[in-house]
């Protein structure tokens, strides 16, 4: 079961609570399922009981009550424990990590993305301000892969923005009447000039930090070191696929299964990658997106060299799972650079 699912499945489970007359309550658009949290347990866990305490006129842990059984009948749930004031941690079944595995690889670089527009109109406009300007393309990007249709305006726009970093904007003038999100972070320094960079390096300086820090845009950004994030970045997402074509020479091929080892922290960050770009979405915040790029790649890096057999040893399912699990890295990888306007490169 993979988080989409899940979350689909808790509110699969509050639809039942209230047809069963159980819960007074509307049944929301949206269950959000994360890992758990510090005092939580399983594989998820979600807050929906205490989204749903105030409405339904009972105590969040009461709710959570009446929802657990539903969720504890569920095929591919193994475990429901409430804790703290009315979260609900839920455990899946061991086949759940291939599951996801085998999502993440049917969807590709779209894995995350919304099935289809959901009617959702946005318009963001910015300041004549470089960072301001990538920050807003790289937002409308991300929203669109959520389903809403974005239209972005400018005040001022530089023509060598569009050459060297690849930009657009749909519209260069005042803000349109239709009451556009203004997008206006913390500007970037002039001096070192971001565009020295390049198109990929400077629209990561740009896009990496929070939109209330100022951005470093220095040439930390171009080394090929474990100290930049977005050289580790690109170099996990190179080695998924000098994996895959490692593989394809030694005659064998991916097939998700169980991954022994500690891959927890990499499932878990695969798993949280759409509720990422939903919350990227709605905060028009493409850092979150980059800094969720840097934590999979990090917990990426060790499983790598593990993919391939070594010396005589040859391949066997542990293998193939572990190379279904690289290449869904590198499915995530590519597709979170890409909304970022920057190139995931095989070679690097």
């Amino acid at each position: 079961m993979t988080p989409v699912e899940l979350s689909r499945t808790v509110l699969h489970a509050v639809r039942r609570a209230v047809d069963a007359g159980e819960l007074g309550v509307s049944v929301p658009a949206r269950a959000v399922v994360t890992p758990p949290g510090p005092g939580g347990c399983g594989d998820y866990a979600t807050n929906i009981a205490l989204q749903l305490a105030k409405p339904a006129g009972q105590p969040p842990r009461r709710v959570a009550e009446v929802l657990r059984p539903y969720l504890v009948a569920v095929d591919g749930i193994s475990d429901v424990v409430l804790t703290g004031p009315g979260f609900i941690n839920i455990s899946l079944q061991s086949a759940a990590p291939a599951a996801l595995v085998e999502e993440i690889l049917r969807r590709g670089p779209r894995y995350g993305y919304a099935e289809g527009p959901d009617g959702r109109i946005v318009q963001l406009h910015c300041p004549h301000d470089l960072r301001a300007v990538v920050v807003a393309e790289a937002a409308a990007r991300i929203l669109r892969s959520q389903g809403a249709l974005v239209r972005t305006s400018a005040e001022g726009f530089d023509p060598e923005w569009a050459a060297v970093l690849g930009v657009r904007v749909d519209v260069v003038g005042p803000a349109p009447a239709e009451l556009p999100v203004t997008i206006r972070p913390v500007p970037a320094p002039g001096d070192p000039d971001p565009l020295r960079l390049g198109r990929d390096a400077a629209r990561w300086a740009l896009l990496h930090p929070a939109p209330h820090d100022r951005p470093r845009t220095g040439d930390e950004h171009l080394v090929q070191r474990e100290s930049n994030p977005l050289f580790r970045v690109r170099y996990a997402h190179a080695r998924t696929r000098a994996l895959s074509r490692n593989a394809t020479d030694l005659g064998f091929v991916a097939e998700p299964g169980p991954v022994t080892g500690t891959a927890q922290d990499l499932l878990a960050a695969l798993g949280d990658h759409p509720r990422v770009l939903a919350a990227a979405a709605a905060h028009r915040a493409p850092d979150r997106l980059a800094r969720h790029l840097v934590t999979v790649a990090d917990a990426a890096l060790p499983l790598l060299p593990t993919v391939l057999p070594r010396g005589a040893e040859k391949p066997s399912a542990a293998h193939r799972a572990r190379l279904a699990l690289a290449e869904a890295v590198g499915a995530v990888l590519a597709g979170g650079l890409t909304l970022l306007g920057i190139d995931a490169p095989d070679h690097l």
